[in-house]
């Protein structure tokens, strides 16, 4: 009946002083703290000073009427659309009792002496942990955080009143939804379907408990998930080109930033040289609202949540991505794009590589004794026509891109190339050795280890006259077979590698004299060390050019480790992959094929078949000849046989006819090149384009170096490091947490993580980053205290 009444023309009467919410509908605020809501010139609804729950029912009914709408209404008490929107949801299930206000627990924590305190603020001010101080004051660590202001040090305050005044009816619950208001801004579209996204993720740790606020460090209270700093006017200046590079950061203080854990990669980001490479390599990009390093960090930062590509933008929510490094918006897709194709353009992607190498070395000179090299292939499954290769995983030749990787001792990525299309391990190594001395230093002597595929002794002559050392398994050539040692050779080694571990072998340790047949260097004789293990039954040949005397001295054991260390390459590549998009196409560019480049001539390979077919015919035509001949000089007994030099000459024609054709079949598979002209071969082959991959190629690296980093920084906090520290850092860089700016510092303050064992290994980690980080920012972590 009242539904019915509403569709008449509605009285336009609303009494003095009542806040218009819908033509017909006004909001009233009573003296007493209380609220009418009236509705087409009668007081519909009211509630009394206190009473939450008569203020909810009010707001749900009115929409439930159809006389305003679940925004107009939010509008009018001071609250959210998706919180009125979360009344109607409560009151349809538990009817009354759903819009009742949760009971809020006790807050105040354990009262702290004024002596205690300050003694505990003078140690924190000493650099102290809190766990130090905890144990030279006898207290917890509980009660160190309350005294340093980290948990909440008492009941919030309620909001003054106005000029003396009790609170209107539109402000009677603002404290206790000022949570809700601020996860759950919604969308003009109504509904929680237009929530923000990163707002709904917020409001699963705030709005149930109506939580408002959290306090600071300071003991002042912090908004949860505050609307970011107003960027439009920078914005616009951008739109024209009058802002220069790039907005700067602005943090505003806010508590439950959804991936506030992703600042824990900052100090390790800074240690892999990307953000000043970059500089120094591009220099800047142009005018526009995000600046080179605001990209990287933002490409990096989303590497770091699996989603490397630029499409992943679209699967985690910009806001969220924004604030956390001080943004009000992170860049989207089409923007990365648009970012990363200027940064090809300019077509310097190998010397970022290359400075970060150097950047690299700089840094960690002790992880460059050793340096892994590997070849890596790209399979690709567009529709592109890319010139085939074999690819290993999958055990048969498709489309695909060569890359020759450089890793340091730790297995960490230092340097990728883009190898050309059919060019052997061994001579990618070859155009390598100039730019790992620029690497290495002019005085410096590493080791390169590389696999069978890099196998060539005019190579390892290279490596030699280059001043460095190599460390690779020993292959037979063509048609020769290694004699084995003898077993009593043999003698029972163990050795402790970097991982403390003791690993035992039987190994023998000898030289060996490689002869360089083909090269620069051919007829040259190499005496090499060979140390060879004993494994199973079967013997395992290494070569290297490192002796065991001298302090840089590799035992034979240590050979052995060494090489088999190799493996840490490979684990790049599969975690890569599994984690990072390693192999993924991050643009669809292509350039055109080398006309000139030479490719294996395809007439050679079916050359060598009709050679290889007219091999076959001879051997069977010289098999039937002979057992004509045999059968002719063997006749049955008691028979007799003539044998004329006609009758013997007549099995010997289909021979003389199968020589021909085979030495028709050579000459001409001789007079075929090898190789001939891409142009001649296939004039509609491209490759991909490299510029693009080697960019993406230094954020994803400088990812995962910056993810080990602060993975092995867990060891000795966490006992479980070897097996779970990586699976702790994913779960830390996407926790939520506070954001605490002041003078010069920035204050990062997380949740507790899923298990207490890993909040105090975060706990530690963050005391750890503290004390070091190195950047221009000075940052301060901290976890915060995990609630019953």
């Amino acid at each position: 009946m009242t539904g019915s009444r509403l569709i008449q023309a509605p009285l336009p009467w609303l009494p003095g002083g009542a806040q218009e919410i819908a033509p017909g509908v006004g909001l009233l605020p009573l003296l007493d703290g209380g609220g009418q809501m009236w509705v087409h010139g009668m007081a519909t609804f009211t509630w009394d000073a206190g009473d939450e729950a008569g203020r909810r029912l009010a707001a749900v009914q009115v929409t439930q009427l159809k006389a305003a709408t679940q925004k107009q209404v939010a509008a009018a008490l001071g609250t959210g659309q998706v919180t009125v929107w979360r009344w109607a949801a409560a009151f349809r299930k538990d009817g009354l009792a759903g819009l009742l206000p949760a009971r809020k627990g006790p807050r105040g924590p354990a009262k702290l002496t004024p002596e205690l305190t300050a003694k505990i603020r003078g140690l924190d001010a000493q650099g102290l942990g809190v766990e130090a101080i905890a144990g030279q004051c006898g207290v917890s660590t509980f009660t160190v955080r309350t005294a340093l202001g980290r948990v909440p040090a008492g009941p919030r305050a309620a909001a003054p009143a106005r000029d003396g005044q009790p609170p209107a009816a539109g402000d009677a619950a603002a404290q206790d939804d000022a949570a809700e208001d601020a996860a759950d801004a919604p969308a003009d579209q109504g509904g929680p379907a237009g929530q923000d996204a990163d707002a709904g993720a917020a409001a699963d740790g705030t709005a149930g408990g109506g939580e408002a606020a959290e306090p600071a460090s300071g003991g002042a209270e912090l908004p949860v998930l505050p609307e970011p700093a107003a960027r439009d006017g920078e914005r616009a200046l951008a739109r024209f080109g009058l802002l220069g590079e790039g907005a700067a950061p602005v943090f505003i203080p806010g508590a439950r930033y959804p991936l506030a854990g992703q600042l824990l990669a900052l100090p390790a980001l800074a240690d892999t040289g990307l953000l000043a490479c970059a500089r120094q390599v591009y220099g800047r990009l142009r005018d526009g609202y995000y600046s080179l390093d605001t990209v990287l960090v933002h490409l990096v930062f989303q590497a770091l949540l699996r989603e490397p590509r630029a499409e992943g933008a679209t699967r985690v929510p910009p806001p969220a991505m924004g604030r956390v490094p001080g943004l009000d918006r992170a860049p989207e897709v089409k923007t990365i794009r648009r970012k990363l194709a200027e940064l090809a353009a300019a077509g310097k992607a190998a010397d970022l590589q290359m400075a970060i190498a150097r950047w690299h070395a700089e840094a960690l000179p002790d992880q460059l004794g050793f340096l892994y090299i590997d070849g890596h292939t790209r399979a690709y499954f567009g529709q592109r026509d890319v010139q085939k290769m074999h690819v290993a995983r999958l055990k048969f030749p498709g489309p695909a891109t060569e890359e020759t990787w450089v890793t340091d001792g730790a297995g960490d990525p230092l340097l990728v190339v883009m190898a050309e299309p059919s060019t052997s391990l061994a001579a990618q190594i070859k155009e390598l050795l100039p730019g790992l001395r620029e690497i290495a230093g002019p005085d410096a002597r590493p080791v390169l280890c590389f696999d069978r595929g890099g196998w060539s002794p005019d190579l390892f002559a290279e490596i030699i006259d280059a001043g460095f050392d190599l460390l690779t398994y020993r292959k037979a050539s063509a048609g020769e077979d290694i004699p084995d040692l003898p077993a009593d050779a043999f003698t029972a080694i163990s050795h402790a590698g970097d991982d403390g571990r003791e690993h035992r072998c039987e190994l023998a340790d000898g030289t060996a004299d490689i002869t360089v047949t083909t090269g620069a260097h051919k007829g040259r004789v190499l005496t090499l060390r060979q140390v060879t293990r004993l494994d199973k039954g079967r013997q395992v040949r290494i070569l290297t050019t490192r002796q065991a005397g001298g302090t840089s001295g590799l035992p034979a054991a240590g050979v052995i480790y060494t090489m088999g260390s190799r493996w840490r390459e490979e684990n790049y590549f599969r975690y890569g992959r599994q984690h990072f998009a390693l192999d993924a196409l991050d643009t669809y560019a292509v350039t055109a094929g080398d006309p000139d480049r030479k490719v294996p001539n395809p007439a050679k390979k079916t050359a060598a078949a009709t050679v290889k077919t007219a091999k076959k015919d001879l051997a069977a035509a010289e098999a039937a000849r002979d057992a004509k001949l045999t059968a002719l000089r063997t006749p049955a007994p008691g028979q007799e046989t003539l044998i004329t030099n006609q009758a013997l000459a007549k099995p010997d024609t289909p021979v003389t006819a199968a020589r021909q054709r085979l030495a028709g079949a050579q000459a001409a598979a001789k007079a075929i090149p090898a190789k001939i002209p891409l142009s001649e071969h296939n004039p509609d082959i491209v490759r991909l384009d490299t510029e693009t991959k080697l960019i993406t190629h230094a954020i994803r690296m400088a990812a995962y170096n910056a993810e080990t980093t602060l993975a092995r920084a867990l060891n000795g906090a966490y006992a479980r490091a070897d097996d779970e520290a990586y699976a702790l850092i994913r779960e830390a860089l996407t926790t939520s947490g506070d954001i605490i700016p002041a003078d010069a510092t920035l204050t990062i303050r997380l949740d507790p993580l899923s298990a207490p064992r890993r909040t105090r290994a975060l706990a530690a980690l963050c005391e750890k980053l503290t004390a070091t980080a190195a950047t221009t920012l000075t940052l301060r972590y901290q976890v915060k205290e995990p609630t019953a």
